[in-house]
């Protein structure tokens, strides 16, 4: 190590805690700084990220429902956070599901959380079973090198299990200002669109387009097939670009989330395996099969 270095928490750090106080009481939180990029893993929540700031500048979205231990319903509970997964068992709405499905509740178990030269890495394994029923497992890997400005994470899905089993998932990622803001624009190649709502359609001239918070605006979604699993938002005001990569093969399916309504201004860039409402179909994962996703998150100054 370097001999200027009396500690290499002076460069980077993984810090445990649990929260205690108020709707957050009892989360266990995974602190991880690279001294560029600092990011809180919700250990209560899957190991979702739930906040990523980039040179001390906050970059997710965080609803006013704030993180939440108790299990409420999804629309009081729902806390954004840089990601929240959806899956294994619904996404979006359907009819006898939790709203986003169940996934996201699942404690994680951590396996391993260093700090070193070679970066920070967490991995952890979230258990989705049922008696009688699935035996499905996610072993989920996050990795980010020391003063670097991007996060990896890789999912590994295995069905342990005796039958073979369906499944979804989307991953949530939810971005918040200042990294959104009026004048902020949505960049990728996109070969083609579907709005989810008249809304969305009667709005999609400006879908790429960030405005000022309006109130009680209505949200706006659209399926987007993109030409490669690579999506941006980029602000001239602060001069980043906000950069998300994924498995492209796992995961063919993208949802942009838009919404401008005052007290709930988010962008949510979610790529998934499969779309929403009528047009949601599930994935199938045989006995002792594995399939592997990535997300990466890129930060990035724009000159």
């Amino acid at each position: 190590m370097d001999g200027r270095i009396s500690n290499f928490q002076q460069v980077a750090s993984i810090r445990r805690y649990t929260l205690t106080e108020g709707r957050g009481k009892g989360l266990d939180v995974l602190d991880c700084d690279n001294g560029k990029i600092r990011f809180l893993l919700n250990v209560s929540k899957a190991c979702d990220i739930m906040q990523l700031y980039h040179e001390g500048q906050n970059m997710s979205f965080v609803s006013k429902n704030g993180f939440t231990k108790r299990e409420i319903p999804f629309l009081r509970r729902f806390e954004g956070g840089m990601l929240y997964t959806c899956g294994l068992d619904s996404v979006g709405g359907r009819d006898g599901y939790e709203l986003h499905g169940t996934l996201h509740n699942i404690p994680a178990e951590i396996v391993r959380a260093e700090c070193n030269e070679s970066g920070i890495v967490v991995e952890s394994i979230i258990r989705d079973t049922a008696l009688f029923g699935k035996n499905l497992v996610l072993k989920r890997k996050i990795f980010t090198e020391i003063s670097g400005d991007s996060i990896t994470l890789e999912d590994t899905l295995c069905n342990i299990g005796y039958k073979e089993e369906e499944y979804c998932l989307l991953y949530h990622i939810n971005v918040g200002y200042p990294m959104l803001d009026n004048g902020a624009k949505v960049i990728s190649d996109v070969e083609s669109y579907t709005p989810r709502t008249a809304w969305a359609k009667q709005n999609e001239a400006t879908m790429y387009a960030m405005n000022d918070a309006v109130p009680n605006q209505e949200e706006a979604c659209y399926f987007l097939k993109l030409s490669k699993p690579e999506i941006a938002l980029v602000n001239e005001k602060i001069g980043k670009k906000f950069t998300v990569s994924y498995s492209g093969d796992t995961l063919p399916h993208f949802v942009e989330w838009k919404s401008m309504a005052s007290g709930d201004y988010a962008l949510g860039l979610e790529p998934c395996t499969t779309e929403l409402d009528d047009r949601f179909t599930y994935k199938t994962i045989e006995v002792g099969e594995e399939i592997k996703f990535f997300v990466k998150i890129l930060i990035t100054k724009k000159s």
